[in-house]
């Protein structure tokens, strides 16, 4: 429910919530206190190395900080997600230019930087990022009431346009569509030039949502759910050195899943399957056979298409297969014939999507890029196993494709790793 009045939000952290507080914490911890337990520890002082692994920490420090900025405000994310990968990539880094330059540092400093770096980031986030609640102050004309469904906000409608209704509030949202008076234009105008974050309504919603709802033209222009042709192409060409790279190190794995699935039921040990791929073409999709051969299909072909809850068709090794996402894994061929991509919409069945096209708005835009073995939609919504949740589904692959980067994917990534623990929508 939207509060007809503000309502003050008590803030917990102090002069800690500051993100500039929070960095050079990180480097007052991960950079000084190494650096000053080699200069104090008897004889384990290395002039040179010991510098250069403070520089290394506060460099590590700064890329990862800088990365976490990047990702953190797409929707759905949690910081207790990205810290230990972002920390990771950013030392690794910093530790593939000492292995490429043969310069020396101290192993020991480096490594106690990187520990200290990754607990005062969870640190930061258990006492104050977990309690933090969003306060916006709502402008109240047009289509506010849409913000009514999401709840992981404190929605508190205006009464006035005044500057001072602004102190309990972190950012503003109005319907820049909708006749404001022009007093309220010119409050956003003073609130924005104080500093206040100001947000469209259905733009809001999408980034807290994390999804796209397209039901009429006039709604999105395409031009804004074009993806960038840049980095659609060097997507292509990662997607494929990335497969190139894996393949090596997935065959014992999957030589694995297709003998327990010989031993388990005998038959084929791969399903081909007819899909809709990138601009509409068809191409044959491969995973491992998770659904028994013996037993009749459903009579109806989008039954048929489609695998429901608990289904009977599939067979023991197939489950713990599609929990773990292995099923998948035979689709680094489909990346490596230019068919698909390791991050993007699930390519859908070719009856299904003949049959979605008639009724889901725009439903065939979603071919604008490569399919993907995993997906926004998937991390975030799970398997879905009717027309309801198909028409949901849209709505986060058409998020995907208007805010399609490099830090999307990269977010999919993490939460990916996520799914394949939890077995997070599987069937």
């Amino acid at each position: 429910m939207l509060n007809p009045t503000p309502r003050r939000i008590l803030k917990h952290g102090g002069w800690l919530v500051r993100r500039r507080a929070q960095f050079l914490g990180a480097l007052l911890i991960a950079v000084l206190i190494p650096w000053l337990v080699r200069i104090l520890l008897p004889g384990a002082f290395l002039p040179e190395a010991t510098h250069n692994a403070a520089v290394a920490n506060a460099v590590a420090v700064s890329i990862a900080f800088w990365a976490r900025l990047s990702i953190e405000p797409y929707p759905g994310i949690r910081s207790s997600y990205i810290i230990l990968p972002t920390a990771a990539a950013a030392h690794g880094i910093v530790l593939a230019f000492f292995f490429f330059t043969r310069l020396p540092y101290d192993r020991f400093g480096f490594l106690l930087g990187f520990t200290l770096h990754v607990v005062w980031a969870y640190a930061i986030y258990f006492l104050i990022q977990r309690r933090t609640r969003l306060s916006i102050g709502v402008v109240p004309f047009g289509e506010y009431r849409r913000l009514e469904t999401v709840d992981s906000v404190n929605w508190i409608i205006l009464p006035r346009p005044s500057l001072p209704e602004l102190a309990d509030c972190d950012a503003v949202v109005a319907d820049f569509k909708a006749d404001l008076p022009p007093e309220w234009e010119a409050f956003l105008a003073d609130a924005a030039l104080q500093g206040t974050l100001i947000y469209q309504v259905k733009t809001l919603k999408e980034s807290l949502t994390g999804r796209v709802e397209v039901d009429h033209l006039s709604e999105n222009s395409f031009g804004s759910l074009v993806p960038g042709k840049g980095y659609f192409h060097l997507k292509g060409v990662l997607d494929w050195l990335v497969a190139a790279a894996a393949l090596p190190l997935f065959l014992p794995v999957m030589a694995g899943a297709a003998v327990a699935i010989w031993l388990d039921d005998g038959g084929p040990i791969l399903f081909r399957q007819k899909r809709v791929g990138h601009r509409g073409r068809l191409f044959h999709v491969l995973k491992f056979r998770t659904m028994r051969t013996q037993l009749l299909p459903p009579t109806d072909p989008l039954d048929a298409a489609m695998t429901r809850h608990l289904d009977s068709r599939v067979t023991r090794v197939g489950a713990i297969l599609r929990r773990s996402r292995i099923d998948e894994l035979p689709q680094i061929f489909n990346i490596l014939r230019g068919e698909m991509s390791w991050i993007g919409p699930r390519p859908e069945a070719e009856v299904l999507s003949r049959y979605f096209e008639g009724e889901i708005p725009f439903y065939r835009y979603r071919h604008v890029v490569k399919p993907g073995i995993s997906g926004w939609a998937q991390v975030t919504q799970g398997h879905v196993t009717d027309g309801a949740e198909m028409r949901e589904k849209q709505n986060y692959d058409f998020y995907y494709i208007k805010y399609f980067s490099p830090w999307l994917d990269v977010l999919i990534l993490f939460k990916t790793v996520r799914t394949m623990v939890n077995g997070f929508g599987a069937r």
